[in-house]
């Protein structure tokens, strides 16, 4: 059973005191939800690793909600002048509707929840290893969905551990609202102007916010 007690900010630390230590520099798959998430950890991550990002979200409810989370992102990374790539997956809702069925009525934080952690850091391990087929090689992948206070970050890297472990791959441990990361996040919106949603993305994420059954 995985230690309950773990910290994983501690984990990344060691990591990046390795980093430092070698000087090399390992390539990061993100897994990015959104722009403000991504604020603080593309701030943060960038000085030691080589960055491509990966808006991959099916669980958003509409494609004009989509386009413009990921036009965000986009323009972010621009203005922030971090230097990452970025990949845009095709809005792909069906994907997410099929693993939530069943799971409507589970409340946030749920099963539902951990179901879609699981779908996306599934497809950017997918993701790695198609690139890596292709000729470009990457040491972890991550997620910046631990920044949040909603999301429940021992999951997150349960099942991301679990995913690597399956496929050969490693996952980046990492809770990112850790170091006043998400107050660091808020901030960052504020310099930039970001989009700054209020529900995760999905419908039943929304009906719960609007206090809908």
């Amino acid at each position: 059973m995985a230690d309950q007690h773990r910290n994983y900010q501690r984990e990344l630390d060691k990591l990046i005191n390795n980093i430092e230590e070698t000087g090399k520099r390992p390539r990061l798959l993100l897994h990015a939800c959104c722009a403000p998430c991504s604020s603080y950890v593309l701030e943060y991550l960038s000085s030691w690793f080589d960055i491509c990002v990966y808006f991959y979200n099916p669980n958003i409810d509409t494609r004009e909600e989509y386009d413009k989370r990921a036009e965000e992102l986009r323009s972010m990374i621009q203005r922030m002048k971090v230097p990452v790539r970025l990949i845009v997956a095709k809005y792909d809702p069906e994907s997410f509707y099929r693993m939530a069925r069943g799971h409507e009525k589970d409340p946030e934080r749920g099963e539902r929840c951990r179901l879609c952690y699981e779908l996306r850091l599934k497809e950017t391990a997918r993701l790695l290893k198609e690139l890596s087929e292709k000729g470009e090689s990457f040491d972890y992948f991550c997620t910046t969905l631990s920044i949040s206070p909603l999301k429940d970050a021992k999951a997150l890297n349960d099942i991301g551990e679990r995913i690597a472990a399956s496929e050969g791959l490693s996952f980046l441990p990492s809770d990112f609202k850790k170091r006043n990361g998400y107050k660091r996040s808020i901030e960052l919106s504020a310099i930039y102007g970001l989009y700054r949603q209020d529900y995760c993305g999905c419908v039943f994420s929304r009906r719960e916010r609007q206090g809908q059954n």
